[in-house]
């Protein structure tokens, strides 16, 4: 492992220098970090305001009901636990960078705030009737062990539902997509991020992600079952859905 400030995405001040794929979770949480007082401002500028209709989606398929146990993985500031909060369900939102969470905490004293690694989760076995992660699974360091870890805390019968960036369907617009990832982001970063290098890391991480069908295979690689995806935006971003079997 790259010492601080001696190779490829490396933290230098406490800013991520330069994208890097190989996700040290030291890294990836220190980026977040720096950008969390700005993270959902951000967010709907570079979407072009799909994230609060993205968000809406999941809200949707989680179908959240009161008294039900909620894990919202990868919540960062909480923006996305308060729909199912709303519902009368008790949402935990989890998140590993700490800076995401006492930002969240401020906004929203009364969530249970819990700061959690996504492939060493500190919670039981089978606890949560549902459990979902947007955007977050894609900078977790091992995906396997973290889909293994939402499986092992999700009550037999219980759901999954993961909101991520995709693969484009249309390749005319996929070839315009990637231009914009890797061309219009970083400028756009610069002009509202605190952290616009870490928006270039975001950018190299989607581009690199498992296409729908892949991540799919990878859910029914750890025990979920039933596994389908819906694209939104053109396949920009793909909503997976995923049972426990109640022997499970």
């Amino acid at each position: 492992m790259p010492g601080a400030g001696t190779g490829p995405g490396t933290v230098d001040n406490g800013r991520v220098t330069r994208a890097s794929l190989d996700k040290q979770p030291h890294e990836v949480a220190a980026m977040f970090d720096d950008v969390a007082a700005r993270y959902d401002l951000t967010n709907d500028v570079l979407s072009l305001g799909q994230a609060r209709l993205w968000r809406k989606e999941v809200d949707r398929a989680v179908a959240a009901r009161p008294a039900e146990r909620v894990l919202d993985l990868a919540a960062g500031t909480g923006t996305s636990s308060l729909p199912f909060a709303r519902t009368g369900a008790y949402v935990v939102p989890c998140d590993f960078s700490v800076g995401m969470l006492r930002e969240g905490k401020k906004r929203h004293p009364w969530l249970p705030f819990t700061a959690g690694d996504g492939t060493r989760l500190p919670f039981a076995d089978g606890v949560f009737d549902a459990v979902t992660i947007s955007f977050g699974l894609r900078n977790i360091q091992d995906t396997d062990a973290a889909l293994a870890e939402l499986y092992r805390v999700t009550k037999p019968g219980g759901r999954v539902v993961i909101c991520e960036f995709s693969e484009p369907t249309w390749a005319p617009f996929r070839t315009v997509y990637t231009e914009y990832l890797m061309r219009a982001l970083p400028p756009v970063a610069r002009a509202v991020s605190s952290n616009p290098d870490a928006y270039v890391y975001l950018a190299e991480s989607i581009r690199t992600w498992p296409n729908q069908p892949e991540l799919a295979a990878r859910m029914q690689g750890v025990g979920w079952t039933g596994v389908a995806w819906r694209n939104l935006t053109g396949g920009i971003v793909a909503l997976h859905r995923g049972r426990k079997p109640a022997g499970g």
